[in-house]
Parts: C-alpha cells; structure tokens; sequence
C-alpha cells in the first residue's frame, strides 16, 4: 500500500470537515459572507441552504456544499474569516 495516499477513513475525515465548516457558512448573514473569500458556486450554494425548510433537501444541499468545499485549494483562508467573525 502507498504510504503518502491517505486512507478512506482520513479522506472521509477531511470531507466531513469541510462539510461541517460549509454548515457554519449556512448560519452566517448574507452580508458576512460576502465578506468571505468564498467563490461565487459556494456562495449560491450556501444562500440556496438558508432558504431551504426541508429537511432532506436541505441534508442534500449540505452534502453539495461539502463537495463545492473539496474543490478548494486551501480552506483555511475561508475557517480564519470565520473565526474573525466569530471574534467580533
């Protein structure tokens, strides 16, 4: 086995991390995540969650925005705006 590809379960770590940090997103104001460095896909993507009641719909919204997350680089410029937020 190569030892530099991470394990299913180390990747599966990452993607539910990355879809509970897009789950904080969904709580914030339109106006603070305009502030984010978020790309315009993510963004649509977390206002389309805010406004979703179902809760299926709004379990498969999660799940896309986790995905839309996997697709950054880097996400940690995107936890230390949010921790900035959550200090004011």
């Amino acid at each position: 086995m190569d030892d530099t590809k991470p394990s299913k379960s180390a990747r599966k770590r990452a993607y539910l991390a990355l879809q509970k940090l897009g789950e904080e997103l969904i709580t914030l104001r339109e106006s603070d995540l305009q502030s984010l460095p978020l790309d315009e896909d993510l963004l649509e993507a977390v206002l389309e969650a805010q406004g979703i009641k179902a809760h299926g719909a709004l379990r498969r919204q999660k799940q896309y925005i986790g995905k839309l997350m996997g697709r950054i680089e880097d996400p940690e410029p995107i936890r230390q705006a949010l921790e900035r937020l959550r200090q004011k």
